[in-house]
C-alpha cells in the first residue's frame, strides 16, 4: 500500500491528536473507526480496561470492573482513543453490570462490524458478590489464535 493511501485511512478521525472532552453518556459517545489495513488476514485484537467504572442505577454508588474486549476485524478497526472515551462515558451512567457489559459489546459490533467479538466483564464485588458477565457475537474464525482472557476469578482475601 502506498504511503499516501495509508495516511488516507486516518483522515476522518476527529478525536485523535487533540483535546477531546469525555462524552456525557454512552449514547453521545462517538466511536470512530478506520479501514483495516490487513483486510483478508484473520487476527485478534484485544483491549483491556482494568479500571472501568459506572454507577449503580439504584444507589448511585460507583461500580468497578476489569473489561477485556477481543475482536477479529472485518473491514474496520476501532480507533483506541474513541474507545477509551466511549468506555469513560459510563462513569456517570447508571446501569447494572450485565447491561453495561452487553451494551458495550453490541455497540462495538454495530459500529465496526467485526467478524467476531467477545467481552468479559469482571466486576468487583458489591454486597460481597462479584459478578462476571460474558458476551460474544458467535463462533470465532477457526484460524485465529484467541488466548484466554487471563483474568483470574475473584478470590477476595484468600
Amino acid at each position: 500500500m502506498a504511503k499516501t493511501k495509508k495516511k488516507d485511512i486516518y483522515k476522518n478521525l476527529t478525536q485523535l491528536g487533540g483535546k477531546t472532552a469525555l462524552p456525557e453518556s454512552p449514547e453521545k459517545a462517538v466511536i470512530e473507526r478506520v479501514p483495516n489495513p490487513q483486510i483478508g488476514v484473520n487476527y485478534n485484537v484485544r483491549f483491556a480496561a482494568p479500571e472501568f467504572t459506572s454507577i449503580c442505577p439504584i444507589t448511585g454508588q460507583p461500580d468497578f470492573a476489569h473489561l477485556v474486549i477481543d475482536y477479529v476485524p472485518g473491514k474496520w478497526l476501532v480507533e483506541s482513543k474513541s474507545l477509551k472515551l466511549f468506555l469513560g462515558s459510563f462513569r456517570n451512567h447508571g446501569a447494572f453490570h450485565e447491561d453495561c457489559t452487553v451494551s458495550i459489546a453490541r455497540r462495538l459490533a454495530r459500529e465496526i462490524k467485526p467478524q467476531w467479538l467477545r467481552i468479559g466483564g469482571y466486576w468487583y464485588p458489591r454486597g460481597g458478590i462479584p459478578i462476571d458477565v460474558f458476551y460474544q457475537t458467535g463462533k470465532p474464525p477457526q484460524d485465529v489464535w484467541i488466548p484466554d482472557q487471563g483474568v483470574a476469578p475473584y478470590r477476595g482475601r484468600g
